[in-house]
């Protein structure tokens, strides 16, 4: 069993009031950690720490070199920690410890290349049309920072929020998701080791209704960055625009994945497998609806049922699995629903469409590898996002029906197309309204490439050096240069 704190100041310290909460294995379903149950005393105090350090304290002070420094820092840290993060954050949230470990990798990488734009951060000069004024600008920290993650990638989500507000020269405070909060508080240590100032980086765990609730209503945050579902979205979103705060939501998905009848059927059925059923279906980019060609409908779905059917269910520890557990029990209990409304509204199971059981998969919240046919656009199951591994085929056959389907939602985060035709690949990208588009790939992120949605898929957008963005202010400032006072004073010059 082990024992976590918040990280507060530079610190680690107990909640004021000495409650905790159990964090689950989704896998073994035991009890192995406590985290604190922070509120809004906690979160006060945090935030006011975060407050301190931008405005008198040391962080305050620091060059735009010193604070890259400082991030590159934090990232051999965890480069030098990745197998035990990994590990961690496995046991949070029951996602493969192969995808774990390979993700700390990358989210080492994002660390440094904030470290390498934390002074690349520059205003302008102006050649306004007054020839004795000087005008330029600057870009300033937005202020304290509040970033809110969600339980399927907590260090992810951390690392793409936190570190390019830190080079922009904010000082953050991260809530995780109370699912899955121990491999965030793990790197708080390393932050404290890396020598960053105290109250840069602040954590606080809890529920979202106290500790997130005071974070996001706290008159002292200027920026609230969230990933999560577009409900708790809106009301975050609603929530901040009563003091004016400033807001990034990457919020939901329903994407289309699109296979036409010239694809690489082999790749394509791989992607689609992939995208899907890689991290068990909870992800925001799950490619839950399949677009397939109706040409080529008989013959992809039995390549794509092939694969699914050598899908190993298991121990997300274990080298060998392929699909891990549903990290809650809420979440298990919502994809079980969805099945029964696909079912009620004329879907047909033709692989898994239940949970699983069986040697090795001990903790029960296991759901089998789920492919529906004869899916229409306006079932409940293709237009809802459900985060889990369930499938949903829908045929088409022209272009123009294709974009129609897949735009047809009120999701538009990405969307992935499949073809040897370069000339439809373009005019597919243009015409999908999702902020990222993969041709003949599927699940291919980076830290360099901005990602965002449009529609309620979320505002901003977070990686990439406009992200850095989301994190300053632009300051104008006119000098006069004249000597001499204008003939009229009330016509300045």
């Amino acid at each position: 069993m082990r024992h976590y704190q918040m990280f507060v100041a530079g610190d680690f310290v107990d909640p004021a009031d000495g409650e905790f909460l159990e964090t689950v294995d989704p896998y073994r379903g035991e009890v192995w950690a406590r985290i604190p149950r922070a509120k809004s005393l906690d979160v006060d105090g945090a935030v006011r720490s975060a407050q301190e350090t931008m405005t008198t304290g040391p962080w305050s002070s620091f060059t735009a070199t010193q604070r890259g420094k400082c991030l590159n820092a934090i990232a051999d840290l965890v480069e030098k920690n990745r197998d035990r993060l990994a590990e961690i954050e496995t046991r949070d949230n029951g996602k493969l410890l192969r995808e774990t470990r390979g993700q700390l990798g990358a989210i080492a990488e994002c660390w440094r290349y904030y470290g390498g734009l934390a002074d690349k951060i520059e205003g302008h000069s102006i050649p306004i049309e007054k020839p004795d004024a000087l005008a330029f600008t600057t870009r300033e920290p937005i202020g304290v920072v509040a970033a809110l993650t969600a339980w399927n990638s907590p260090l992810w989500f951390a690392a793409i929020k936190c570190a390019p507000a830190m080079a922009a020269g904010c000082a953050v405070v991260v809530k995780p998701s109370e699912f899955a909060s121990a491999s965030t508080l793990e790197f708080a240590a390393l932050v404290k080791e890396a020598g960053l100032p105290p109250g840069v980086f602040n954590v606080v765990t809890g529920l979202g209704q106290e500790a997130g609730s005071a974070l996001v209503e706290h008159p002292h945050v200027a920026k609230i960055t969230f990933t999560g579902s577009d409900v708790t979205g809106a009301k975050v979103y609603e929530t901040a625009a009563r003091t004016m705060k400033r807001v990034s939501l990457e919020l939901g998905g329903k994407s289309p994945n699109i296979v036409f009848a010239d694809a690489n059927m082999e790749l394509a059925a791989a992607g689609a497998v992939s995208g899907i059923f890689g991290a068990s279906g909870q992800m925001c980019t799950a490619g839950s609806r399949l677009l397939v060609q109706r040409s080529i409908l008989e013959e992809f779905t039995g390549r794509l049922l092939e694969l699914a059917r050598n899908i190993r269910l298991g121990d997300p520890m274990d080298p060998e699995t392929d699909v891990g557990p549903i990290a809650t029990p809420p979440q298990f209990q919502k994809v079980l629903d969805y099945l029964d409304i696909a079912r009620a509204d004329g879907a047909r199971c033709i692989l898994g469409g239940k949970s699983a059981q069986g040697p090795g998969l001990i903790g029960g919240q296991f759901v089998e590898p789920t492919v529906l046919a004869d899916v229409t656009n306006q079932m409940r199951i293709a237009q809802e996002e459900v985060f889990g591994p369930i499938l949903s085929i829908i045929a088409f056959d022209t272009e123009e029906e294709a974009i129609r389907i897949a735009n047809e939602v009120d999701y538009g985060l990405v969307a992935g197309v499949w073809t040897t035709n370069m000339g439809r690949a373009v005019r597919m990208s243009k015409a999908l309204h999702v902020g990222t588009v993969w041709v003949n790939t599927y699940r291919a992120y980076s830290y360099m490439v901005p990602f965002g949605g449009m529609k309620r898929s979320g505002l901003g957008r977070e990686s990439g050096i406009e992200a850095v963005n989301e994190y300053l202010e632009t300051k104008s400032v006119i000098i006069s240069v004249a000597e001499e006072a204008p003939g009229n004073p009330f016509i300045m010059r």
